[in-house]
């Protein structure tokens, strides 16, 4: 059964014999071949030829590399170092002329400003003479009250009095110039309340200052059926004293209807928001009701 079965498979059983027929006919062609141990002996030996020229080679180039790097280096170590300190003495000496210079403006501001203090010290009384700082109105009212000032009794005391010392005490127990300012003082309080009194009188003149307010108001109608211009004209219909009409629109709200917005300027003393909306919705048969739309004061 099983060779009956092997017969129909495909296997190549004779496979080997084709090889090897194979074989002879390439060998013949490239002559005869060298076993493959001698091969593989020959390629190992080949091999570890290259590896050790290979780490010759390495060793070489690391110990040239060594010897390359070593002995630059400390010579670019010592050319870093002198260029360094060449460049730290360049700096350095640059410093130094800059706090020369800066030591030479200090010393020239230091006698600058000596000669102004001396100038200045010199010429400080001089431009200010007291005739300068007098205005005229205060030589006018300095006059008025030394006109005014003159004492005829010092000579008369001097002829009554017994002796001439007691007239000079009696001089320097008089106060010649406390009077007038006494005198002074009455006048100047005079003049300011009579200031006062025309200024009060002059504000009291003036009329005061108004406060007024801009109102926009809504007047909503009671339907679409609702006659506008009528409602306006009652609306307007309205007089008071501080109460001023503006420009009026009627205004869209919706589903046909529209309401009125109409503006006007009261007097806050005299007219009020309330007064307003109560005289307004007094027209029932037009107005439904009556809202403050925006509120500004003038």
């Amino acid at each position: 059964m099983a060779a009956n079965f092997l017969l129909h498979e495909k296997i190549w059983f004779d496979k080997f014999r084709y090889d090897d027929a194979e074989r002879r006919y390439y060998e013949q062609l490239n002559g005869p071949v060298a076993a493959p141990s001698c091969q593989q002996e020959n390629g190992a030996s080949t091999i570890l030829r290259d590896i050790a020229r290979a780490r010759e080679n390495i060793q070489k180039s690391l110990a040239g590399s060594a010897s390359t790097t070593s002995s630059p280096g400390a010579g670019g170590d010592q050319n870093e170092l002198v260029t360094r300190i060449a460049n730290l003495e360049v700096e350095n000496q640059n410093l130094h002329s800059v706090v020369a210079d800066l030591q030479l403006a200090i010393s020239k501001l230091e006698t600058r400003l000596n000669v102004l203090e001396k100038s200045s010290s010199s010429h400080h009384p001089s431009p200010t003479p007291p005739t300068q700082h007098v205005t005229p109105m205060k030589v006018e009212s300095r006059a008025t009250p030394v006109k005014k000032v003159e004492l005829p009794s010092a000579p008369p005391a001097k002829k009554g009095g017994p002796s001439e010392a007691d007239d000079e005490e009696d001089d320097d127990d008089i106060d010649l110039f406390g009077s007038g300012d006494e005198e002074e003082d009455q006048e100047a309080a005079k003049v300011r309340e009579e200031r006062l009194r025309q200024y009060a009188e002059k504000k009291s003149k003036k009329p005061g200052l108004i406060a007024k307010s801009s109102i926009l108001l809504d007047v909503k109608p009671w339907d679409d059926e609702t006659d506008m211009a009528k409602m306006e004209e009652c609306v307007r219909s309205i007089q008071m004293d501080g109460l001023v009409w503006g420009a009026s629109k009627l205004v869209p709200v919706g589903y046909g209807i529209k309401k009125l917005q109409i503006q006007c300027v009261v007097e806050d003393d005299k007219v009020g928001t309330d007064i307003l909306e109560e005289e307004i919705t007094k027209f029932e048969d037009f107005v439904q009701s009556v809202d403050i739309a925006a509120f500004n004061k003038i």
